[in-house]
């Protein structure tokens, strides 16, 4: 029964935060237009938050084991309550890109303790349901923070506070619990070499997501605002391309357990990139068009990351889920800084509609290079695959590769089921030192 409460209460500490995080990041963004603040100003925001985050992930590891995980998270949830309210006081854009900065850092070590916490009283038995429902709480309570500044609204302090109430309640779970420190938080183990070696079509799509979708995060909520959208509008937009995101994820997941995930890869990429193409050349106004684009795009984008993870781990060696895992989440937070940045400027040189010619450009490239691999190498059997598991594309941490089920699978499939996904007739055809040979797809 204890074990049950504990869970329950990290994951309202988790709902707490991402209700938080949800409703900063989507404020900053208009509040910031509305300050008129530059569109390159807005972009390094995102881009802030993204170097923030993944700098996070690399440093929080040792400042929890110095001095334990309450502390740190006391700490984390502390600074970024400072960090939203001084959003509030220092209403200037450098000091927004710094404090944002400052947000993503606390943000990823918050998230990496809960995460850690809930690896503790995980199992073998348990552990894919309860990564399914963490996953799943914190896409419901990041979109209800989003949701939420439609009836905040963005001026004056109110939506600022109730974003800071959100991350200090946060704590509540943590510093109330009688059991034990969980273990040590896991370093990021990163080996980009390793993920191209195993699979270069995940590599790609996680730079490619980070592209596209940290430009859309960041600045779709500005393009919303440069077309009439009011603080309502955006906030619903915004809801509707991340629930039918999140809705999406299972059916193509599964989907992509079945056939050959480059295919589900290429389908969505190929769809994500006809939406931004649809949207540069209608421009829509404010209203139901613009709605049905932005609800498209994350019906389409926001599945594609958990597939191309899913992906990279068909091919895994045994034991290298989470260094591949670290991997991609180095190059999809490469991508979630730069993409903001590229796409301000463009948005600035063209017109706000050009967002979204940054966001289908990656997705064509990820659909082309996806295409290109299936011509060199076969899929993996779909009895020989680790089961799809849902995850976000921005708040994915070391920790939640940890707590991932399939980090467990990967010791359970054998080395000959891996070497068994190309037949020796295939390889004989291809030429010495082709992609195949050396282990590529």
């Amino acid at each position: 029964m204890a074990s049950v409460i504990k869970i329950y209460a990290l994951f309202l500490g988790s709902a707490l935060l991402m209700f938080g995080g949800g409703l900063q990041g989507l404020l900053l963004s208009v509040r910031g237009a509305e300050e008129q603040f530059s569109l390159l100003a807005l972009g390094l925001i995102g881009t802030g938050w993204s170097v923030g985050f993944v700098a996070g992930s690399l440093l929080v590891p040792q400042i929890v084991r110095n001095v334990g995980h309450i502390r740190a998270f006391s700490v984390m949830a502390a600074i970024g309550t400072i960090t939203i309210l001084l959003n509030l006081l220092w209403i200037n854009d450098i000091g927004w890109i710094l404090l944002r900065a400052l947000s993503g850092f606390c943000f990823a070590g918050a998230a990496m303790i809960v995460e850690s916490w809930l690896n503790e009283v995980a199992d073998n038995k348990n552990r894919g349901t309860i990564f399914s429902v963490y996953v799943t709480i914190n896409m419901a309570a990041s979109t209800l923070g989003q949701i939420a500044m439609s009836i905040t609204g963005t001026a004056g302090y109110i939506p600022f506070v109730i974003g800071a109430i959100s991350f200090i309640c946060a704590v509540l779970p943590t510093a109330l619990t009688s059991s034990p420190q969980p273990k040590p938080l896991s370093n990021a183990r990163i080996d980009v070499r390793l993920l191209y070696k195993t699979s270069p079509v995940a590599a790609i799509a996680a730079f490619s997501v980070g592209m596209a979708n940290g430009a859309f995060g960041t600045l779709a909520p500005v393009y919303g605002y440069e077309r009439g959208l009011d603080a309502g509008g955006i906030a619903l937009l915004f809801a509707v391309a991340a629930i039918l995101g999140a809705v999406a994820q299972v059916p193509f997941g599964r989907l992509s357990d079945r056939i050959d995930r480059r295919l589900v890869l290429i389908g969505l990429s190929s769809f994500a990139a006809l939406v931004g193409a649809l949207t540069v050349i209608i421009n829509p106004e404010a209203g139901w068009g613009m709605y049905v684009l932005f609800a498209a795009y994350g019906f389409a984008a926001n599945p594609i990351y958990a597939v191309a993870v899913a992906h990279a781990n068909d091919f895994a060696k045994d034991g290298d889920f989470a260094k591949i895992a670290g991997g991609m989440l180095l190059i999809l937070g490469i991508g979630l800084a730069i993409g903001p940045a590229v796409a301000s400027m463009i948005m600035g040189a063209w017109s706000p509609v050009g967002l979204f010619v940054v966001t289908a450009t990656f997705h064509a490239a990820l659909a082309i290079a996806a295409y290109l691999r299936m011509r060199i190498r076969r899929s993996v059997d779909a009895a020989d695959r680790a089961p799809f598991q849902p995850m976000s594309d921005r708040n994915a941490t070391p920790e939640s590769f940890v707590l991932d089920p399939r980090t467990d699978n990967d010791t359970d499939v054998s080395p000959m089921h891996r070497e068994a996904a190309v037949p020796e007739e295939l390889i004989e055809t291809m030429e010495p030192g082709s992609d195949v040979q050396d282990g590529k797809v």
